[in-house]
């Protein structure tokens, strides 16, 4: 096996970079398999129960904010951003009329997990035929990674108030992703900068008050989890507060000033399908479940599942003004089978006096 001079590995990093823009994404850092502070503020997190539901954030032990464990024998982590804002997009449109549904910009495409896997895949292949012998491995989302923690000691933008990555290129609309690797690459600067400054949109704006101070985010009042990760009933303190939001939230981002800088995405398979960035709440209430799986074919939305979906848009109709075909959509699910989607429409049913 012939090791790499110093040479090549100094120039490598810019090769990396030019080869990670050629497959479409928008930048790249390296860094050590040390996630830092991160891993402790991840533990006070787990401590105070503000991952909810969502046990597995706390399984697979110190696999999460250790990489070696995750990986024995990684001595890098190459860090990657993808933007995903469609183009052209009025976020504000959607979400500020009460009959449409918003979904979140992130999951109007087809799922990014693959499309992203596969260009990682390329990547680690390019870099292999440059410096062999080294072991890669490619991850988005798909293993227990504090992705945000290690995009930033490896110099891709800093943490916001809103637990988000930031970078004043781009704001915030993009994905993350991760190869770990053996070969020893040079090392990007962390981004040790903070550029929130006293600005606290995020923290004020945020529709149920889910955070717990800055960059402290207790996800059993956010509205991305109660539409996504929950799986039960969502409490009623907190319905009114959705609006019509179905699917996902954007607010603390579309409120961030960096956004201002977001790139429209070059993906087509980020683009909306099926009217989904501008559908009323109403007539994706009425969908049959075959319909509801064929329009979230290879979506994010998916997750949810069909009845975390009626009972999403149900509290959507909820908070939408008493209107005919608002009424009448509630009134065709009232004898749902499922008891947690009956509940719902009941809710929504006596906001409108019924």
């Amino acid at each position: 096996m012939t090791r790499p001079d110093d040479d090549q590995l100094t120039n490598l990093p810019e090769q990396i970079h030019q080869w990670a823009l050629e497959l479409g994404f928008s930048d790249t850092g390296i860094t050590l398999p040390d996630t830092g502070p991160y891993a402790d503020r991840l533990q006070a997190w787990l401590a105070n129960g503000f991952h909810g539901e969502m046990s597995y954030m706390a399984d697979h032990g110190d696999k999460r904010y250790t990489p070696e464990s995750l990986v024995p024998g990684t001595a890098r982590v190459i860090s990657v951003r993808m933007d995903y804002l469609p183009s052209p997009d009025r976020p504000r449109d959607t979400l500020t009329d009460p009959q449409k549904a918003y979904i979140s910009r992130y999951t109007l495409g087809r799922d990014y997990h693959k499309l992203m896997r596969k260009r990682l895949a390329s990547l680690a292949r390019q870099i292999d035929d440059a410096v062999s012998g080294y072991d890669y491995r490619a991850f988005v989302d798909s293993a227990p990674v504090l992705e945000r923690g290690l995009a930033q000691r490896a110099g891709l933008g800093w943490i916001g108030k809103n637990t988000m990555l930031l970078t004043r290129k781009a704001g915030s609309f993009f994905f993350l992703g991760e190869i770990f690797t053996s070969a020893p690459l040079p090392l990007s600067e962390p981004y040790d900068n903070d550029h929130c400054g006293r600005c606290s949109a995020c923290l004020d704006l945020c529709p149920t008050n889910a955070f717990a101070g800055p960059r402290v985010l207790d996800a059993r009042r956010c509205i991305s989890y109660l539409t996504i990760e929950l799986k039960g009933s969502i409490p009623e303190e907190l319905r009114p507060l959705m609006g019509n939001r179905v699917f996902g939230c954007d607010d603390c981002q579309l409120v961030c000033p960096w956004n201002r800088f977001s790139k429209p995405t070059a993906e087509a398979d980020f683009q909306p399908r099926h009217g989904l960035d501008n559908s009323e709440l109403a007539e994706l209430f009425l969908w049959s479940e075959a319909t509801f799986l064929k329009r979230t074919e290879g979506s994010a939305i998916r997750r949810t599942g069909y009845e975390g979906w009626l009972r999403n848009l149900a509290v959507g109709l909820g908070n939408a003004p008493s209107i005919i075909p608002v009424i009448e959509a509630l009134k065709q699910r009232a004898d749902f089978p499922s008891e947690m989607v009956r509940e719902h429409v009941q809710w929504a049913l006596a906001r409108h006096g019924l």
